[in-house]
């Protein structure tokens, strides 16, 4: 698992919060949680846990330093677990205290935070098992919720999967719209290793076929590194890696979910790509209960 400052640097966690504060406590002279400010004196310290509702996994403790030494200073806490650990329902993972109104103001953003990056991490490690004992990779894809790619990609890290590309300017990828419009894969595969080349650029090339005569093209064509099979059934999956055998890498994507994963990394593929890492994800139920002090 990569540290999460490797997926987003401290400045952009600094904005990301202070954005979802926003969202939550407005701006200008109204901001506040006026609920909270009109009911608790400014002086009333109060308690409160951070306790888990589901077993799962839990991905999203490295953000509550940060969070919360960017919500208020005079919030302490004591961390009962850390990313990457298999939680149960009922457990606590934290300990938190300090100004009332803070606590309850600083909820929902939090949990927020935890719920999707645990719920995505869980779900993750529940794929990544279904294909043990395969040479298959699952990766995730570009389907992340905008603004949170970074977040998303590291909890699927969490989870025990890889990341495809984190967006368009890492890796080069042809799908069919560049195909068509170029005429054919060799013409696509072309354009794109020029491109390369007079940029003086080391970057990997791959490209989605949609048939095994698409498959033959992009091997016939000089400078592909992974041969996407997109839409493929299992059956057509394993034909084409036996067509491709060492000569590139190769990707399976589309119709992938928990009842058929397995018998596409039994295909032989190198890599599974999944959107639904990312796009179709249950949180991971959890709560945030305070207390005032006596």
């Amino acid at each position: 698992m990569k540290d999460l400052l490797e997926f987003i640097t401290e400045s952009q966690l600094t904005a990301h919060f202070q954005l979802s504060i926003e969202e939550d406590h407005g701006s200008g002279t109204m901001q506040g949680d006026h609920s909270s400010l009109a009911c608790f004196p400014d002086n009333l310290h109060g308690k409160a846990q951070l306790m888990i509702k589901a077993d799962g996994l839990i991905a999203g403790m490295a953000l509550i330093p940060r969070l919360f030494h960017h919500a208020d200073q005079q919030l302490q806490f004591t961390l009962l677990a850390k990313d990457g650990d298999t939680v149960k329902a009922g457990q606590v993972i934290m300990h938190a205290e300090g100004p009332m109104v803070s606590l309850l103001s600083i909820e929902r953003i939090m949990l927020n935070y935890l719920q999707r990056l645990s719920g995505i991490a869980t779900q993750t490690q529940q794929m990544v098992q279904l294909i043990a004992g395969t040479k298959a990779t699952l990766l995730d894809t570009r389907k992340t919720t905008p603004g949170w790619r970074g977040l998303e990609k590291w909890a699927v890290q969490v989870g025990g999967a890889k990341n495809h590309r984190m967006g368009l300017y890492d890796m080069i990828m042809l799908k069919d719209n560049h195909v068509d419009f170029s005429g054919g894969i060799a013409q696509a595969v072309s354009h794109a290793t020029q491109y390369l080349k007079d940029r003086k650029w080391d970057m990997g090339i791959e490209v989605e076929t949609r048939n095994l005569d698409e498959v033959d093209q992009a091997l016939q064509s000089p400078g592909v590194t992974r041969i996407m099979l997109d839409n493929f059934s299992p059956e057509q999956c394993k034909a084409a890696v036996q067509r491709i055998g060492n000569r590139c890498e190769t990707e399976a994507s589309g119709n992938l979910n928990s009842a058929t994963l397995l018998a596409y990394a039994q295909s032989g593929v190198d890599y599974l790509s999944m959107g639904a890492l990312t796009h179709s994800v249950t949180s991971l139920d959890m709560n945030f209960k305070a207390t005032w002090k006596d």
